[in-house]
């Protein structure tokens, strides 16, 4: 069992100002959308009514410091916008925002079973779908919906590649045995970096992560900071000069898409350099004979021809890395490629033979037995998939039969398909669970997704705002409220790390008659299966109980944390050594062999190439070379903003003055040869789409490179079609299904384009 200890401080849990406002202390995960990372939040309320929102300074992590997202918050609550009753309309009227009329929740609950009676009996249990984004506190209950309520196995996430954390999760599980891996701030100690355990990195490595503007997967961004302060160097690989590459001691600026080019490049520099750590490769790693033959073939002098890093820039990373401890931070970029899993192989390796695994201050090991693992996207259970129990499988497990040893959804390029065929099986019945997929970043060509939802027998939604998906395609949709409105526990979007775990605790009366997406899946939970009798489905408090013990293996129920707020645990280090990494408590790793497998019999087994290598980008000027005088430009996208979490909040005044448009970043040589200047708009093209953006001149990209916002619509555009949504749409510039051979990784962020000024 973890080490469990409560965050001390001398701030109360509820105070009350001098003049009669209360001051709560909670934590954050959404809504409004963040990204599982449970910031500390000071209420203000008076006379009922919320003031304003501060950072908390108890919070252990973050300190006090807070996004301007949190920092509206009271633009968000009061919005005059917000979904407050739950509302129907004839099916005949999607599109028709006249439409909408208010019902009850007992009628908006009949609705719904009827529905789900009348398709399960014509179809079968799995023509009910439940799709939800990534990120928002619903994807927690995801599955729970799906499979435990419904009793269906088509849980749908609308991400070409499932590239969103997937891939990487999946390299983790195959190469290093291991839940989840993140950098090691220090951040399940009392006293953080100043543990006598603890060790500041030499360096970060920081792949494809914008790590201050994400703060990904639960993790702080802003402890970079403070690790920089006490010494730690940053070494950054992302085409785009953001503000931790402008502070890096290196800086890999490469060509987009070539990532696994440039891994294989420095693996093979490190090894040349015979300064890895020959002890831990001999005692914990499999395959490294056949991993050293491979890297030999990706020389830094072939690398610098394909990515455009100096051969000597990568030696030089090479022997940073080498450096003990040294440590990672890598993101959605490694995901956004169908050469996902080998590029994080190749990183992974190179962190494995340099010993610098799951020491102080390098790269930490999540838990791999009782833990987060196992309360995050699987949760309450998992359907059974065997034959004997579901001779079908679901979409896209016959075609890519890995999919049934990484995550339990249904493929999402061939559930496009499944909806357009109605093969394996028809989806009829589709629960929109707080996604807005037409209009966020992770659906490629959303207009095809947005035409094979249309015609269905029945759609039903849930969300804070309307939006274009709903507008375009409910029959139904239910308002959810808040966090402030609700309780809930912050569980870092499933992931292992950062060692702490926060109550989120209703602060404010709901506005109108809202609920949380917890409530949403017990009412359901309750009609379905009344007769059910295990205590996590009992209540809100029963089922935060038993979400909070699973979380680090802890004794403590959701009452005692709401008192705490702020709870933390300790993972120890060198678990391999310790035999926590593996179910029959043996020292090693959760893999077939035991150890960290350079050469991967998971891949292998699956008929994938078991070491890594490197695949041309499908569409780049060397791959198709006749399109490269019409497609001049290199387009990248996925760079997250700090006044949105992908298509959310574009509706809050203070934060769209910041960020008025979708914007499109481009280097001012090449928009000197185009006549753009910055607030121009302009039209990105290319063979499977166009959006209009506005442009703005930076050279933070390399000539040949733009950058694309993605995630916008306009809610002020009220009498336009789906509140202009297809306006700026960059995700109608990607291509449907090319994707890796596994399923896994995607074509984001290197695909050919024009860019020309607009003249409407």
């Amino acid at each position: 069992m973890s080490k469990l200890y409560e965050v001390k401080t001398d701030i109360p849990a509820v105070e009350e100002l001098s003049d009669g406002t209360k001051v709560y202390r909670t934590a954050q995960w959404s809504p409004p959308g963040c990204h599982g990372l449970g910031c500390g939040l000071r209420v203000f309320v008076k006379d009922g009514r919320l003031i304003k929102v501060e950072g908390d300074p108890s919070q252990p992590i973050t300190n006090g410091r807070l996004c301007v997202r949190c920092l509206t918050y009271p633009e968000y609550f009061y919005h005059e916008d917000r979904l407050l009753y739950p509302m129907k309309r004839a099916r005949e009227f999607r599109g028709r925002a006249d439409k909408w009329e208010r019902i009850t929740w007992d009628e908006a609950y009949d609705i719904i079973l009827s529905k789900y009676y009348e398709l399960r009996e014509k179809f079968g249990p799995d023509t009910i779908s439940v799709w939800t984004g990534t990120g928002r506190e619903a994807s927690a209950y995801q599955f729970q919906l799906c499979n435990q309520v419904f009793e269906s196995r088509t849980a749908i996430h609308a991400n070409g590649g499932w590239s969103c954390i997937i891939p990487r999760q999946t390299a983790m599980d195959w190469v290093l045995g291991s839940a989840y891996v993140e950098y090691d701030g220090a951040f399940g100690f009392e006293d953080r970096y100043d543990d006598p355990r603890y060790e500041i990195p030499k360096y970060m490595l920081i792949w494809g992560r914008d790590v201050l503007k994400s703060n990904p997967d639960g993790l702080f961004g802003h402890s970079l900071v403070d690790m920089m302060k006490r010494g730690m160097k940053l070494i950054v690989v992302d085409p785009r000069a953001n503000w931790s590459a402008m502070r890096a001691e290196y800086h890999l600026q490469l060509r987009p898409g070539t990532d696994a080019a440039l891994a294989l490049a420095i693996l093979n520099a490190v090894i040349q350099s015979d300064e890895y750590d020959r002890e831990f490769v001999d005692l914990w790693c499999y395959g490294f004979d056949e991993l050293k033959a491979r890297a030999a073939e990706y020389t830094p002098e072939w690398a610098e021809e394909v990515t455009g890093v100096s051969a000597d820039d990568i030696r030089a990373v090479a022997r940073c890395l080498t450096e003990k401890p040294s440590t990672l931070s890598m993101g959605l970029a490694t995901d956004q490629n169908p050469n996902c899993l080998q590029i994080c192989h190749a990183v992974y390796a190179i962190f494995a033979i340099c010993g610098n695994l799951d020491i102080p201050g390098a790269l930490k090991l999540g838990q791999t037995g009782r833990g987060v693992g196992n309360t995050g996207r699987g949760g309450v259970g998992r359907i059974d998939q065997t034959e004997e129990k579901n001779p079908v499988p679901i979409a896209g497990h016959e075609q890519y039969p890995a999919m049934d040893f990484i995550i339990n959804t249904t493929q999402p390029d061939c559930t496009l398909d499944t909806l357009l065929t109605g093969s394996p099986y028809p989806i009829e019945f589709v629960m929109l669970q707080s996604t807005n997929l037409i209009a966020s970043g992770i659906t490629q060509q959303p207009k095809r997704w947005y035409e094979a939802i249309r015609h269905k027998d029945f759609v039903f939604a849930t969300d804070i705002f309307m939006n274009p998906t709903i507008q375009g395609l409910a029959d139904l949709v239910l308002p959810v409220s808040t966090a402030l409105e609700h309780e809930g526990l912050v569980t870092f979007h499933g992931c292992n790390q950062p060692g702490q775990f926060n109550a989120l605790t209703k602060v404010m009366d709901n506005v109108g008659e809202t609920k949380s997406d917890l409530e949403i899946l017990l009412d359901l939970q309750h009609r379905i299966h009344p007769d059910n009798d295990d205590p996590r489905w009992k209540s809100v408090e029963g089922y935060l109980t038993v979400k909070v013990q699973g979380q680090a293996d802890v004794d403590i129920d959701f009452p005692t944390l709401k008192k705490w707020v702020y709870g933390r645990y300790e993972i120890p280090y060198r678990q391999y050594e310790l035999g926590l990494m593996r179910a029959d408590g043996n020292p090693g790793f959760k893999t077939a062999t035991g150890r960290i497998e350079l050469y991967s019999t998971m891949m292998q087994r699956m008929g994938e190439d078991p070491l890594p290598y490197y695949e041309e980008p499908r569409f780049s000027k060397i791959s198709r070379p006749e399109w490269a005088e019409e497609y001049p430009f290199i387009l990248t996208t996925g760079a997250r903003r700090e006044t949105s979490f992908h298509s959310e909040h574009r509706m809050i005044p203070t934060l769209r003055e910041i960020r008025k448009y979708a914007t499109l970043e481009i280097n001012p040589q090449a928009a000197e040869k185009l006549n753009i200047k910055t607030d121009d708009w302009v039209y990105i093209e290319n063979p499977w789409g166009k959006a209009k953006l506005v442009a703005r001149v930076t050279p933070i990209v390399k000539e040949d490179v733009v950058a694309a916002d993605h995630g916008w619509w306009y809610p002020e555009d009220k009498d336009a079609e789906l509140y202009s949504v297809w306006k700026s749409s960059i995700n109608s510039l990607m291509p449907h299904k090319e994707i890796g051979k596994l399923g896994l990784g995607a074509l984001y962020k290197s695909l050919p384009c024009k860019v020309y000024r607009s003249n409407d």
